[in-house]
């Protein structure tokens, strides 16, 4: 990691630390559910998965395609960009385990939230940087964040994360869940995931499962 990022990593984790751990229990007090679901996108749900998965409390990831116009979507399709859907993933978790502020720092700190339409060579509307919100309090801890982290000029650039209310969720074919785990030695799986999970392996040390 260059040391131009990594201080603008440690920046925000240190905002989080301030301004989230007094509410992380915000989301809990309003569902009546133990287990409950995000939505995001991050650029290539294969990455994606790949690092929420890691995560204690996290249940499940699906990856899939959301937030666009086209009924029934498939990969090649939405790789066209005129879908209007981002490849994204559902995270099911156990919020007594891991509160949804916890999730939107991991959201925030896996990849690039100033790039607009893509993410490193992954370039197209549909690796946007995305949060579909399920409710409203989700709506708000995300809101939130955005503010705060603009006000706080905690990235060089502005922040383009588009935040959406969730509408219909298409889990994406078979063969593109667990990817990574799937194909370790895949070109891009060991040059673009492998890399940029053990970086958010070191970021969230504290937090992974065993």
């Amino acid at each position: 990691m260059k040391v131009k990022q990594l201080f603008y990593v440690l920046l925000a984790v240190s905002v989080f630390i301030v301004l989230g751990i007094k509410n992380t229990k915000a989301i809990q007090q309003q569902t009546s559910e133990k287990n409950d679901t995000a939505t995001f996108a991050t650029g290539c749900f294969w990455c994606g998965e790949a690092k929420f998965s890691q995560l204690k409390g996290v249940i499940k990831v699906t990856a899939g395609y959301t937030g666009g116009h086209t009924e029934d979507p498939y990969y090649s399709l939405v790789c066209t960009g005129t879908t209007g859907h981002a490849e994204a993933f559902n995270v099911i978790y156990d919020s007594a385990v891991i509160t949804y502020d916890e999730l939107l720092q991991a959201f925030f700190l896996s990849h690039n939230p100033t790039e607009l339409n893509r993410q490193g060579n992954d370039i197209g509307t549909q690796y946007r940087s995305a949060i579909f919100y399920h409710n409203q309090a989700q709506k708000e801890r995300a809101a939130y964040y955005i503010k705060k982290f603009t006000e706080e000029k905690i990235y060089p650039k502005p922040i383009v994360t588009e935040l959406t209310r969730f509408t219909v969720f298409y889990d994406a074919e078979t063969h593109h869940q667990q990817y990574y785990k799937k194909h370790p030695t895949q070109d891009y799986c060991r040059y673009v995931i492998q890399p940029e999970l053990e970086k958010f392996k070191q970021i969230f040390k504290d937090k992974l499962k065993q």
